[in-house]
Order: C-alpha cells, then sequence, then structure tokens
C-alpha cells in the first residue's frame, strides 16, 4: 500500500499512521502493530468481531512465545515508538498503546501506574 492509498482507507478501519524505517524498529513488530490495530480498533461492520478476537488471540499467543534477546529487543523498539508517538503529537491512547502493548498481550506484568 503506497502512501496514496492511505487517503482511501475506509472510514471505520483503524490504522496506524507509516513508521518511518529510520527508527530501526524490527519490521515484523511494526507488522504486528499495525495489524493489531486494525483487528481491535476498526468498527465491527469492517471486521467480524468474532474473527477479530481470535485472530488477537493467536497474535498474543505467538507474542507470548518471545524471550531473551529478541523480547527485549521488542521492549526497546515499543519504547522508541511510544517516544516518537509523543514526539510526532499523536494522542495519549496512542501512546498508551505503545507502552502497555506487552502488558496486554501477556508477555509481562502490567506496570504501576506512576
Amino acid at each position: 500500500m503506497s502512501n496514496d492509498d492511505l487517503s482511501e482507507v475506509p472510514e471505520g478501519a483503524a490504522v496506524l499512521p507509516l513508521i518511518p524505517a529510520e527508527l530501526g524498529i524490527d519490521p515484523l513488530l511494526l507488522a504486528v502493530l499495525h495489524a493489531v490495530v486494525f483487528f481491535d480498533g476498526s468498527e465491527d461492520d469492517m471486521i467480524d468481531p468474532d474473527a477479530a478476537v481470535e485472530a488477537l488471540e493467536y497474535l498474543a499467543t505467538y507474542l507470548q512465545r518471545l524471550g531473551g534477546p529478541r523480547l527485549k529487543k521488542v521492549q526497546e523498539d515499543l519504547i522508541v515508538l511510544a517516544g516518537y508517538a509523543k514526539e510526532q503529537g499523536w494522542g495519549k491512547d496512542q501512546v498508551k498503546f505503545f507502552e502497555d502493548f506487552l502488558a496486554e498481550f501477556g508477555t509481562e506484568s502490567k506496570k504501576k501506574k506512576r
């Protein structure tokens, strides 16, 4: 999908903005994040809610297999993404999505609120 195609996204479909390659974020993580946003954030008339929940459960199952250096890299990438979102003036919900992503998918315990 080109950047021009983004203007053609139907209303009700949830999409993340394009993340620049210069951030050095793992492309597979970006693909997962974009899928999660689409499945979890799109309106019911865009995607079947039951199918979306099932897809999200599988994504969570696979993410829970992360460990060691790969998990550490994902954690680092999410910190970078949260900082980028803040820098770009994205909403608090979008920043929180990156900050809480691993906790929401069961790969780490939720951090205490500061």
